[in-house]
């Protein structure tokens, strides 16, 4: 399923992707559905690594040292 959406561009940003469309053969659309991909992924990176502070931070969770790591999964020599 697809659903359609309207963004503004500014006039040098939707030059750049029609250019870019006509070297890569692609059309814009598609360009766009992919930069917003990955810009998505790395904001949901980014809240997970923040919502993971502040849990930290209210003392909810605790961080592990390698060595405590490597005792409790055996690796130790």
């Amino acid at each position: 399923m697809s659903r359609h959406t309207a963004i503004s561009l500014s006039d040098q940003v939707f030059d750049r992707l029609l250019a870019l469309a006509a070297r890569t053969g692609r059309t814009p659309e598609s360009h766009i559905e992919e930069a917003l991909k990955e810009h998505l992924e790395e904001m949901e990176d980014i809240d997970l690594a923040e919502r993971a502070l502040e849990r930290r931070a209210r003392g909810e969770s605790r961080t592990y040292s390698l060595e405590e790591v490597g005792r409790e999964l055996g690796l130790e020599d």
